[in-house]
């Protein structure tokens, strides 16, 4: 099928951008967050895409993309790192908004924390090999352990809901990589990930969600707490 991968992105992004304007949520009016947020996002894992594309540590199936490109990744896959996190985040502070309470307490983050945590440097150490598995699970460890010392009540509203975005994440990433179409849009290199999947979908695609999505979320949030307190000086 011609155009999937665009498809996605804009299928995903459609709902939340349409409901971004809705009374009781207003996501418009964090667009001023999301944008910086998510450009330094790219910023990472952009070069981080590019390079791994070169390697062929993974890649893409040009019969269902667009044929454009820029730095040698598809258009899809840039409208990939837009698209698929403002879906998330528009999701995230909907729950925000209409159940303020729907979070974890300090004791429940940090088990989830400790636990991940203790995998994911495991898991670390025996596979450091893996291209994949390597720079995904180095970045979430070290992005998570900042935030849970830093500014834990984001983890506290972040990880509910995160878990979640999860189900309609392996729907989405189970397309691309061919769950339920004759061939893969995007194919990795099992030689540098650990070969375990969900479905088709690697495992370590969900810390990269994560990552990404965390990101763009202690980003948003420390821009929101930025120009608050500029509002309340003026």
């Amino acid at each position: 099928m011609w155009h999937l991968y665009l498809l996605l992105d804009l299928v995903s992004l459609s709902v939340p951008f349409l409901f971004s304007f809705h009374p009781k949520l207003k996501f418009y009016k964090l667009w001023k967050y999301f944008i910086p947020a998510t450009f330094i996002m790219m910023a990472f894992f952009i070069p981080w895409d590019i390079i791994f594309t070169q390697n062929g540590f993974w890649g893409f199936n040009e019969k269902y993309l667009s044929g454009l490109k820029f730095a040698n990744l598809p258009l899809e896959e840039w409208l990939f790192f837009i698209c698929i996190p403002y879906a998330c985040l528009f999701t995230i502070y909907a729950f925000k908004n209409l159940l303020p309470q729907f979070s974890f307490s300090n004791k429940t983050t940090a088990i989830i924390y400790f636990s991940l945590q203790t995998v994911l440097i495991a898991t670390l150490l025996y596979f450091y090999d893996r291209w994949y598995t390597a720079i995904n699970f180095g970045y979430a460890i070290v992005l998570m352990a900042l935030i849970f010392n830093y500014k834990r009540e984001i983890l506290n509203t972040f990880l509910p809901v995160f878990f979640i975005l999860l189900v309609p994440f392996f729907i989405v990433n189970g397309f691309l990589t061919g769950s339920w179409i004759h061939e893969e849009v995007v194919w990795y290199n099992n030689a540098e990930n650990l070969g375990i999947r969900i479905g088709t979908v690697p495992i370590e695609d969900s810390i990269y969600a994560l990552s990404m999505l965390l990101t763009v979320y202690v980003l948003m949030e420390k821009f929101r707490e930025k120009y608050s307190s500029k509002t309340v000086e003026s």
